[in-house]
């Protein structure tokens, strides 16, 4: 799927949330919720920042970290597994809680 096919895709997916939008950055996107800097788009993939409490979800899925280069790794952000990715309201909850400051 191509890279804007992938970042529309993920927008629908996304469209509860509210104030949604997207910014270029990383050589991919950046996705907000009003102020909330919780995704990111890139090659393909969709990324959520995680935080302690839900780390843990990621981590049971074996969720690759955010590198898009061997100097740039933000180990804070995760990928979404597949099987959240195609089910628009598991989507949705999980990126509330990437949200979340």
């Amino acid at each position: 799927m191509p890279a804007d096919s992938f970042l529309s895709f993920a927008l629908e997916q996304l469209a509860t949330l509210p104030d949604l939008r997207s910014k270029r950055m990383f050589g991919g996107y950046g996705l907000y919720s009003g102020e909330a800097f919780f995704g990111i788009v890139f090659d393909g993939r969709l990324y959520f920042k995680t935080h302690p409490a839900t780390l843990a979800e990621y981590l049971e899925r074996h969720a690759e970290v955010f590198a898009p280069s061997e100097k740039q790794v933000l180990k804070n952000y995760r990928e979404v597994p597949v099987e959240i990715l195609e089910d628009a309201c598991a989507l949705a909850a999980w990126a509330r809680k990437a949200a979340q400051p």
